[in-house]
């Protein structure tokens, strides 16, 4: 462990070295971006790789991690409920890069949390009514008539289709739908044999 140590005091000691660097040329304020790519470069390194994984092995480190979480967890909450922090994430959230990259990084908990509340009763029922308010049915369908839409349910219909559960519903499908149109056919034409037979039994009588 001493070693792993030994090199973390080597990367701040380089980071108050850069600082220091700084002030004696006249700057008044530190080079974040220069230190923060030594930081990094420092980080992807080999070295840097097994110091951290051997820091975060340690089990004292562990345990002091899994204190501080709920700590970490209801300092985070603050925040975010927080009038700054509601404006900050506002402000992120219009950047269109950092938007996209949030929404691929959380998207297998989007898929996840859409799953559940899909299975929700009472979240079906919000949906429904929002589907029943007349300015929200009309917006749908107009999103729905615009051609990035349809390509998408194209391509969501297709790979259903290709799913080999979904074939082997529709083959079961297809196979009740011909069975019940040759039942009918067949109970069709005994009834008209049966009719066509009393007919005649009966013009034999009057006879």
């Amino acid at each position: 462990m001493k070693k792993i140590y030994i090199f973390l005091f080597c990367i701040i000691l380089a980071s108050l070295t850069g600082c220091a660097q700084n002030e004696a040329q006249g700057s008044s304020q530190m080079d974040y971006e220069t230190t923060k790519k030594m930081f990094v470069d420092l980080l992807k390194t080999d070295e840097g790789k097994k110091a951290i994984k051997e820091v975060l092995s340690d089990k004292e480190i562990q345990q002091e991690i899994l204190i501080d979480q709920e700590v970490v967890k209801q300092t985070i909450e603050q925040q975010l409920l927080s009038e700054k922090g509601q404006k900050f994430w506002q402000t992120l959230f219009k950047d269109p890069k950092f938007s996209v990259a949030f929404a691929k990084s959380m998207r297998k908990e989007h898929e996840k949390l859409m799953k559940d509340l899909i299975k929700d009763p009472q979240y079906q029922a919000e949906v429904m009514k929002i589907m029943q308010n007349p300015q929200m049915a009309q917006k749908l369908l107009g999103l729905v008539d615009t051609q990035p839409v349809r390509k998408e349910m194209k391509k969501v219909m297709l790979e259903t289709f290709e799913n080999p559960i979904v074939q082997a519903q529709i083959q079961e499908m297809l196979k009740k739908v011909a069975h019940d149109e040759i039942d009918q056919s067949i109970s069709k034409k005994e009834k008209e044999a049966s009719g066509g037979g009393q007919q005649e039994q009966e013009q034999s009588n009057a006879q």
